[in-house]
């Protein structure tokens, strides 16, 4: 008779109905099972589990087991699911940092996207810096979209944007270095070029790229499930798959001005506690969008996520 052994681990990828677990820094994969309890435990999300949980399961054999128990996150990066409006997936957690990677051009990250997964980060507390990749592709036409795009998210709101670049390989030693010893998660719309960047970092992984017939376009991403990988050089990456909209969880409207930084910079000053920054006098916020302190870009996305949040109360 086989005697069942506790073990925890950290899971590493979850296909289907299926966990893997691995004792991270060690890479020594056991496949788990959800115990039935935890399949109804946490009903406002579409996975009870989620790729960087620290959970306890119980095998007899040491290459299959049963989760019995999830610990609490130190944090997590989470989104309203696309066809259930009141529902949640966890993209990932216990997270050390996130390289939220976004395009100029090939294709185009709209600012709504990038604003709302970094309010996600600041609301769960999640450190996050900014990829923009491809730089090889931005000639000179592209030099005042890039400066706009470094006054709106360096200057103005203070997120470190580091350029990268899997075909010539820009700054991809620091971003090795900025993973070594940490749990990374990539994040980014479709066609950012994650997986792309991600081999550049380490070619041995070899994850799967959609085809290219025109690098300008740059093929569909083809990763389907959330996935942490070993680096080489050290650490381990998140590898996603292309995000098409990001739903914030709701949040109370008067502390939705919290996760911009900016703003929160300054919110003491409001004549109002708390204040929506939207028809109040005497706001600080409105008046440093008057001077240019707070940039429009990033107050007509405060307003439209304002609007959703609304939406759903």
């Amino acid at each position: 008779m086989e005697i069942r052994k506790t073990e925890e681990g950290t899971v590493v990828k979850h296909t289907g109905s299926q966990y893997l677990v691995s004792k991270l820094p060690h890479w020594n994969v056991v496949t788990c099972v959800l115990k039935g309890k935890l399949r109804l435990k946490d009903s406002h999300t579409t996975n009870p589990v989620a790729v960087g949980d620290r959970v306890v399961y119980e095998t007899e054999d040491g290459v299959t087991g049963v989760i019995k128990e999830v610990y609490p996150r130190r944090n997590y990066i989470i989104r309203k699911s696309t066809n259930l409006s009141r529902q949640a997936h966890i993209i990932a957690s216990n997270l050390d940092q996130v390289f939220l990677i976004v395009t100029l051009d090939f294709p185009k990250t709209k600012l709504e996207f990038i604003d709302r997964f970094l309010v996600t980060c600041e609301a769960y507390k999640v450190p996050v810096k900014i990829l923009l990749n491809k730089a090889d592709l931005y000639t000179d036409e592209f030099e005042a979209e890039t400066e706009r795009f470094y006054e709106i998210y360096g200057k103005s709101v203070g997120y470190e944007i580091i350029q990268t670049s899997g075909l010539t390989g820009l700054n991809l030693n620091e971003v090795r270095e900025r993973c070594k010893d940490k749990l990374t998660l990539f994040s980014g719309v479709s066609g950012v070029g994650k997986s792309s960047l991600i081999n550049a970092l380490d070619p041995d992984l070899a994850l799967k790229t959609g085809d290219i017939s025109d690098y300008h376009k740059m093929g569909k991403h083809t990763t389907t499930f959330y996935e942490i990988h070993p680096l080489e050089s050290g650490g381990f990456i998140i590898d996603t798959p292309g995000i098409k909209g990001f739903g914030l969880l709701e949040m109370k409207p008067e502390e939705l001005s919290h996760y911009f930084p900016e703003m929160l910079r300054i919110l003491e000053k409001c004549r109002f506690t708390p204040c929506t920054h939207t028809h109040e006098p005497g706001c600080a916020v409105k008046a440093a969008v008057e001077t240019g302190e707070i940039l429009e870009e990033r107050y007509y996305s405060y307003l439209s996520m304002l609007e959703d949040e609304e939406k759903y109360r």
